[in-house]
Order: C-alpha cells, then structure tokens, then sequence
C-alpha cells in the first residue's frame, strides 16, 4: 500500500452560486436560470468523488461571488508559492481578494503578476509527466503572463492559443493526466499551439476528444493519481481512459455548465509538488 500523502484540494461549497451576468457563451440564455438546491447536490456528489482521493479544504462563499465556487480560478499552485489571480472581467474582481487573504492564511508565498490578467490554473495547468506548464491565453489570460510564470517558477512554460470561445480557459478544453497522456479538444487550438503539443506529447499519449464530449465537458476533469472525475463521457472516450489504465467517475455537473463549469473548474490542485 502507498504511504504517499493524499493531494489536497481546494473547493468552495455553493451557497450563493448563480448566473448573475455574462461573461462567457456557456452564460448566455442562462441568466437566472441556476437551480441552487440541484448545484449544491451536485456540488456534495462532486465533493464526495474527491474526498475518496483527496484532502478537501474549503473557503467559504463570499455573498455577490457567484463564480467564486470556480476555485481553479483562485489562481496557480506551484510548491510553496501561489500567483494569485487577475481577472480579466470586473464582475470576478471581486473574488482576488479573498483567494489571496486564504493562501496567505496557509502560508503559500505569493508571487502575484502586477498588472497582467491572469486566470490562474483555468488558464495554466502542470503537466503531471514532465516540468512544464501547458498555458492558455486569448480569451482571458494575457500572452505576457506566460513569460512572467516562466520567470516565477524556472520551468518550461509552452503558450497555446485559444480559438473557439466556448473554450474560453485551458481547462476546458486540457487535461494533463498522471500517466503523461494528455486529454484536449484539438479544435480549441490555433495551429501552432496543436504543433506545440503535438511536439511534446506522443501520439500514443495524446487522447483527443470528440465534439461531442467537449461539449459536456470532458476535458474539465480532475485527475486524482489514477482517478478521473469528470462530468460526463462517451462509452468511446471511457473505454479509452480506462484502456489508459485510469478510473473513471462521472457525476453530473450540469448546473454550473450553466455557468461554463465543471469538475475541474470547482477544483484547485494545493499540492503540486513539480517535478524540476
């Protein structure tokens, strides 16, 4: 049996989530339209999967914050330090602050971005195989933030630009997963940022999706070890994920793709440990 520590994680339970405006294409049309008891059922079921696998630390919900459940937004986990976030629209603003009074409580060091729109770990994700950081911009990210994470934590930093506005973070459309396979969208990415990857990552590793799963959210998955939650997936992508030797968890997340969420999106990585 393995004596390593469990991960820990980040969530916030839903106790004021809703739409309230829009600020992403998964928004629009859903406006008011949240069912808070359902979300916090799904949030529980969600909460449950990870408590198998993980240490779970919550923040508490600040009343006007309805997205502050999304604590992959909070900002990046690297070692000791956290970079807080900068969000690109004011409606999120609001959250930074409380993200930052709760890693400063844990005592992370904070390297924040001055002046740089940044999402955090919706738009920089570790890779689990190799000292790298897969980073997203064009929707929210700022390219410059990039360069500024390179210098901040000295690994490699690969930029991938997004296309497709409905995969407006990283993390909706990627997934580093722990065997060194990596779950993506292709369509989501620019040309360059598809040979970026394709340059990094075997064939034999890469685990495209279908349209189809992208949609629900696929890619939005938390990887735990060998496990992997996720919202939703086809019998073909299972059955792939499990060929690859990891163990699915699905659990219905549908209320917050309301919000344009899911799995990975109500999580944040506190212990990633890098592998420089």
């Amino acid at each position: 049996m393995s004596t390593s520590p469990r991960p820990r994680v980040l969530m916030c339970p839903p106790a004021h989530f809703s739409v309230d405006y829009d600020i992403n294409p998964w928004m629009t049309g859903n406006r008011d339209q949240a069912d808070r008891d359902r979300a916090a059922r799904q949030w529980d079921a969600l909460r449950e999967l990870v408590a198998d696998v993980a240490e779970v630390a919550l923040i508490e919900q600040v009343p006007g914050l309805p997205d502050m459940v999304f604590t992959a937004n909070a900002g990046l986990v690297y070692r000791d330090l956290a970079v807080p976030s900068r969000f690109r629209h004011a409606e999120r603003a609001g959250e930074q602050s409380h993200f930052t009074r709760w890693f400063s409580a844990q005592r992370f060091e904070l390297g924040p971005l001055e002046g740089i729109e940044f999402e955090g770990a919706g738009d920089a994700l570790l890779d689990r195989a190799a000292p790298r950081l897969w980073f997203g911009h064009g929707h929210r990210s700022d390219a410059r933030a990039g360069d500024a994470l390179g210098a901040l934590l000295g690994i490699e930093v690969v930029p991938l630009r997004l296309v497709d506005p409905r995969f407006y973070h990283l993390d909706t459309c990627l997934c580093p997963l722990s065997g060194g396979h990596l779950l993506y969208f292709p369509a989501a990415f620019d040309p360059a940022a598809q040979a970026a990857i394709a340059a990094r990552v075997p064939q034999d590793k890469r685990i495209a999706v279908s349209e189809r799963d992208a949609l629900a959210f696929a890619c939005n998955a938390v990887n735990l070890d060998e496990v992997v939650i996720l919202n939703r997936a086809t019998p073909a992508l299972r059955a792939q994920l499990e060929a690859a030797g990891y163990r699915v968890r699905e659990t219905p997340l549908d209320e917050f793709l309301k919000a344009g969420g899911s799995a990975k999106c109500l999580t944040l990585r506190l212990d990633e440990p890098g592998l420089a």
